[in-house]
C-alpha cells in the first residue's frame, strides 16, 4: 500500500510510525481544531481505488502538530506571521497547558459526576419499575385467587341466603379488597424504599459531599463519608453499650422491614407478619414453609439478614467473654480486700518478704498479700509458684499496674490496706530512690486517705530525709545498704552475731513485740523483767514522751498508765505475765567491763556507702586501729569519692586508713597483703557487679576461698596438717580443716545477695556471713507488721545507744557454777545489761528466749551470752 501522489513529499516512515517526540495524544479539542478541509486520500489497489475518509484528517492533524512544534522551537510568534487563526490557538493550548486547564478539569469532573448521578437515577427508576411490575403481578395473582375464593363463597351463600343479602355482600366485598390491596402495596413499596435508601446513600455519599462543597473553595475539606466514619468511631469508643445497642436497632429494623414486606405479599395481618418476620430472624429454617414466589423471596431475604444479625451477636458475646477473661488473666480487675498487706514493686527480696509475712500471719489462720508491679500477672504468679516455701494459709494476689497511677492504686484497694511496702528496684540507687519518692507522692495523693502506714525501702541513706519530708508521719524507711553495712561491722567485731540477727529479725524464731499490760502500772522494770516466763522484756514505750521507745531502761523505772512493754517472744499470742517467780537474789560480783583493744580490719571491694561504714568503724573501734582498703579504685580517685561522700579523713579519731590497689579475685594481688595479721576481713559486694546477685556472690566466694587458702598456708600449724595427709586423710577434708582452723584466727564477713549461696557457706563453716537480701526482707516484714519496731532497729544499728553483743560467760559466773537463767539475768543487770539468750560451748546455734528460765543448770566459762547493752 502506497501513498497518493497528491500527498506531500515530506511523508516518510514517521507518517505511520511516528517517533516519541512527535507522538501527540489525541483529545476531543484536537479532533475539531484542524484549519484544513477534510479531504480524502486515495490508496491504490490492484483491484480498485479505495478512499478512506479518516486517513487524511489524521494525517493532516499530525502535520499540523509537527508544523507547530517546528514554529515554537524556532521562536516564531503570531506577530511575525501577521496573526494566528482560532484553530491554531486551540492546537497550541493543547500542546502547552496553562491555567485554563484547571477550569477544563473542573468542568470534566462535574460532567462525570452528573453522568454518575444520572445513571444512579436511571438505576433507581429501573428498580422501582421492576419492583412495581413485580408487585403488580403478585397483586393480580392474589386478586384472581381472592375472586375465586369469593366466587365459591357466594355460591355457597346463595344456597342459604336471599338474593338481596348476597347483592349487599357482593357490593361491599370489592371495596374491602380494594382498600386492603392498596395498603399492602403501600407497605411493600415502603419496605423496599427503606431498604434501598441506605444503600443508595452509602453508594453516592461522596457525590453528595462534592455537591455541597463550593466550587471556589480552596481550603481542604473532609468528605462526608470520612466525617460520618469518624462520628461512628467516636460513638463506638465513648459509649460502652454502643455495639449491643446498634445490634438491637439493626434487629428491630430488620424485623419491621421484613414484616412490612410480608404484609405486602401475603394475606396475613400486620401483627402476624411481624411475628413471622421475627421467627425468620431467630430461626432461618422457618422460611421453608413459605409458598409463592413473593413470600419466598421476602422470607429468604429476612432469614439471610437474621443469619448476619446472629453472627454479629455471637461475635459480640464471644468478644465480651474473651475480654472479661483477659481482664481477669492480666490482673485488671479490682481487689476487694481490707486489712491486707500491699507490696508495690518487684525485686529479688520479694520471695523472702512473702515468706516472712506468711509466717507472721500463721497464728491468724493466714492473711492476704497483694503484689502490684509493672509485670504481667501470669509471669508474677508463675515466679511466686516457683518459690519453695509454704504460704501457711496466706493468699497472694497479683495485679499488673504502676504505683505512679492513682487508678491502679485504687484497683488494689490502697486506702484499705493496713501496710504498704514499697520495694526498691534493682539497678541505679538514685533512680530507684527517685521512683520510690514518686510512689510516696502518689500514695499521699489518694483522695480516700490511707488507713495503714508506708514502709519504703531505700538504697541511699542521703535520700531518706527527702522521702520522710514528703511522706510525713505515714512513712517508715529502711535503708537496705546502710543496714547491711552496719550489720557487717557489728559482725566483724563479734563473730556469730549474723546468726543472732537472723533469729531476731525473722518471724521464724523470736522477734520483737510491743503490747500494753495494765497490771504493770506502778511496778518497777526490775520486777517486770522476770514477770514473763515465755518472753524477755527489753524496753518500755513511754506514753508521756509521745510513744518514745527506751531500750534497756533503769531497774528503778516505774511504769505509768499507757506505757507498753517491748519484749522478745516467739509470737504475739505466745506470752503473758505470770506471778513473780522465786528467784535467788543475785550475789554481788565485781564485773569488769572489758576494755576495747586496737584492731586490724581489711575491707575488700568498693561499696556505694563505704564512707558511712568508715565513720561507723571509727566510732566502734579503739584508738590506734587500722583499716586496710583493698579494691580496684586508684588511690587518687578513692580519696575524691570519699570526700564527695562527706568523709573528712582528717577527722578520723580512732582508725588509720591504709590504701592498697588490686583485684580481690587474683591470688598474687591478695598474697601481697598480710592476711594472717587481720582480726576481721569484710568482703563487700563490689559496686561494679552489685546489679547481678549471682555474679557478685561468685566474686565474693572466690575471694573468700583464696583468702582462707593463703591464711592456711601461712599459719604455723601447716606442717601438722601435712602429716595428717600422709596418714591417709582425704585431700578434701584437709583443705576444709585447714580453712576451718584458719577461721579461728580471723573472722571473714561475706556479703551474700543470693540465698542459694548461703547454703554453700553454711556447710563449709569457713566464714561468718551476712545475707543481704534476706535480712532486709525480714526487717521490711517486721516494720510492715508493726511500724514501732523500726525505732528499735534504728537504735540497735546506730552509732550510739544500745546494740546486740556477744559476751563470754566468764564475765558473769565462775567455772561450774550452777545458776538459773533468771539468776544470770539479774547478775547482768548489775552492769545494766539484758541477757536475751546464750550459746553453749559445743552448740552451733544460740538459743534466744530460752523456755526454762527458772531451771538451774551448770555453766561453763566457754559458754557465751547474747545481751543488749550500751555501745560504750
Amino acid at each position: 500500500m502506497t501513498l497518493n501522489s497528491e500527498s506531500p513529499s515530506t511523508s516518510n516512515r514517521d507518517w505511520f510510525f511516528p517517533s516519541q517526540s512527535f507522538n501527540v495524544p489525541r483529545s476531543p479539542a484536537r479532533r475539531f481544531s484542524s484549519p484544513y478541509p477534510r479531504t480524502t486520500t486515495s490508496f491504490q489497489n490492484s483491484s480498485s481505488n479505495f478512499t478512506s475518509p479518516l486517513a487524511v484528517p489524521r494525517t493532516l492533524r499530525r502535520r499540523i502538530s509537527h508544523r507547530h512544534r517546528i514554529q515554537n522551537s524556532a521562536g516564531a510568534t503570531t506577530d511575525e506571521i501577521g496573526g494566528k487563526s482560532n484553530d491554531a490557538v486551540l492546537i497550541q493550548s493543547e500542546e502547552c497547558p496553562s491555567s485554563g486547564n484547571k477550569t477544563t478539569t473542573s468542568a470534566h469532573k462535574k460532567c462525570t459526576d452528573f453522568v454518575r448521578w444520572r445513571m444512579a437515577c436511571v438505576i433507581a427508576m429501573v428498580v422501582m419499575c421492576f419492583t412495581s411490575l413485580l408487585h403488580k403481578n403478585f397483586s393480580l395473582q392474589f386478586q384472581v385467587s381472592d375472586l375465586q375464593d369469593e366466587f365459591s363463597t357466594l355460591n355457597a351463600r346463595l344456597r342459604h341466603c336471599n338474593i338481596s343479602d348476597s347483592i349487599g355482600i357482593i357490593d361491599s366485598t370489592p371495596e374491602h379488597n380494594s382498600s386492603s390491596a392498596s395498603l399492602k402495596n403501600t407497605a411493600l413499596i415502603l419496605s423496599l424504599m427503606m431498604f434501598s435508601l441506605p444503600l443508595v446513600f452509602i453508594k453516592y455519599m461522596e457525590y453528595i459531599s462534592n455537591l455541597r462543597r463550593p466550587l471556589d473553595n480552596t481550603t481542604e475539606e473532609l468528605s462526608l463519608n470520612k466525617r460520618l466514619a469518624y462520628r461512628v468511631d467516636v460513638f463506638l469508643s465513648f459509649h460502652p453499650y454502643a455495639k449491643p445497642l446498634t445490634l438491637l436497632i439493626a434487629t428491630l429494623l430488620l424485623i419491621s422491614l421484613g414484616g412490612l414486606a410480608l404484609f405486602g405479599v401475603t394475606d396475613d395481618s400486620i401483627a402476624n407478619c411481624l411475628w413471622l418476620s421475627w421467627t425468620y430472624v431467630a430461626n432461618s429454617g422457618n422460611h421453608t414453609n413459605s409458598e409463592g414466589i413473593g413470600p419466598r423471596l421476602v422470607s429468604v431475604s429476612v432469614s439471610f439478614g437474621g443469619m448476619l444479625i446472629f453472627a454479629m451477636m455471637l461475635g459480640l458475646v464471644s468478644d465480651a467473654i474473651s475480654e472479661k477473661f483477659d481482664s481477669l488473666r492480666k490482673g485488671r480487675s479490682e481487689v476487694v480486700e481490707q486489712n491486707h498487706t500491699l507490696i508495690l514493686g518487684w525485686s529479688d527480696k520479694l520471695g523472702s518478704l512473702l515468706n516472712q509475712l506468711a509466717i507472721a500471719n500463721e497464728s491468724l489462720g493466714g492473711g492476704t498479700v497483694v503484689v502490684m508491679a509493672e509485670r504481667d500477672k501470669e509471669e508474677m504468679e508463675l515466679d511466686i509458684a516457683k518459690m519453695e516455701f509454704d504460704f501457711r494459709g496466706t493468699s497472694v494476689i497479683c495485679r499488673s499496674g504502676s504505683p505512679l497511677i492513682l487508678a491502679d492504686l485504687k484497683k488494689v484497694s490502697v486506702s484499705k490496706a493496713r501496710a504498704i511496702v514499697v520495694l526498691a528496684e534493682d539497678g541505679n540507687a538514685d533512680q530507684s530512690d527517685a521512683r520510690a519518692l514518686r510512689t510516696v507522692l502518689s500514695l499521699t495523693g489518694v483522695k480516700e486517705g490511707l488507713r495503714g502506714h508506708i514502709v519504703v525501702e531505700l538504697s541511699d541513706l542521703d535520700n531518706e530525709v527527702l522521702v520522710k519530708l514528703v511522706g510525713g508521719d505515714l512513712v517508715e524507711t529502711v535503708v537496705a545498704h546502710d543496714v547491711i553495712g552496719r550489720l557487717m561491722i557489728q559482725c566483724a567485731r563479734q563473730p556469730g552475731l549474723a546468726q543472732i540477727w537472723e533469729d531476731i529479725l525473722g518471724f521464724e524464731n523470736c522477734e520483737f513485740y510491743i503490747k500494753k499490760w495494765p497490771q504493770f502500772h506502778g511496778m518497777q522494770f526490775e520486777e517486770v523483767l522476770i514477770s514473763f516466763p515465755d518472753a524477755i522484756p527489753c524496753g518500755i514505750k513511754v506514753a508521756s514522751s509521745g510513744g518514745k521507745i527506751i531500750l534497756n531502761p533503769d531497774d528503778s523505772y516505774l511504769l505509768q498508765e499507757g506505757d507498753e512493754v517491748l519484749v522478745i517472744a516467739e509470737d504475739d499470742d505466745s506470752y503473758a505475765p505470770a506471778p513473780l517467780p522465786m528467784v535467788k537474789e543475785a550475789s554481788l560480783m565485781h564485773i569488769v567491763r572489758p576494755t576495747r583493744k586496737p584492731q586490724k580490719i581489711l575491707l575488700t571491694g568498693w561499696r556505694r556507702d563505704i564512707d558511712d561504714m568508715i565513720v561507723v568503724l571509727d566510732a566502734f573501734l579503739a584508738h590506734g586501729s587500722e583499716l586496710w582498703m583493698f579494691n580496684e579504685v586508684c588511690e587518687k580517685e578513692r580519696e575524691k569519692k570519699l570526700t564527695d561522700g562527706g568523709l573528712d579523713i582528717s577527722r578520723l579519731a580512732n582508725i588509720i586508713l591504709v590504701n592498697r590497689e588490686g583485684n580481690a579475685v587474683i591470688r598474687r594481688h591478695l598474697e601481697s597483703l598480710p592476711l594472717e595479721s587481720f582480726g576481721s576481713i569484710l568482703i563487700l559486694a563490689d559496686e561494679s557487679v552489685e546489679d547481678s546477685a549471682i555474679q557478685a556472690d561468685s566474686r565474693s566466694l572466690a575471694t573468700l576461698l583464696l583468702i582462707r587458702d593463703i591464711q592456711a598456708k601461712r599459719l604455723p600449724y601447716r606442717e601438722a596438717m601435712a602429716s595428717k595427709i600422709h596418714r591417709g586423710s582425704s585431700s578434701q577434708g584437709s583443705w576444709r580443716e585447714e580453712m576451718q582452723q584458719a577461721s579461728d584466727k580471723s573472722v571473714i564477713i561475706s556479703e551474700i545477695l543470693d540465698p542459694r549461696t548461703k547454703n554453700l557457706l553454711s556447710m563449709s563453716k569457713i566464714s561468718d556471713y551476712v545475707l543481704s537480701n534476706e535480712l532486709v526482707s525480714m526487717a521490711l516484714a517486721m516494720v510492715a507488721e508493726d511500724r514501732q519496731i523500726n525505732d528499735v532497729l534504728e537504735e540497735l544499728f546506730a552509732e550510739e545507744g544500745n546494740e546486740l553483743q556477744i559476751r563470754g560467760a566468764d564475765l558473769y559466773l565462775c567455772e561450774g557454777e550452777e545458776l538459773s537463767f533468771y539468776e544470770v539475768l539479774l547478775r547482768a543487770r548489775q552492769r545494766r545489761e539484758i541477757v536475751i539468750g546464750y550459746r553453749l560451748a559445743n552448740a552451733e546455734k544460740a538459743i534466744i528466749n530460752p523456755p526454762a528460765k527458772t531451771e538451774r543448770r551448770r555453766w561453763s566459762v566457754k559458754d557465751v551470752f547474747v545481751i543488749i547493752a550500751d555501745k560504750e
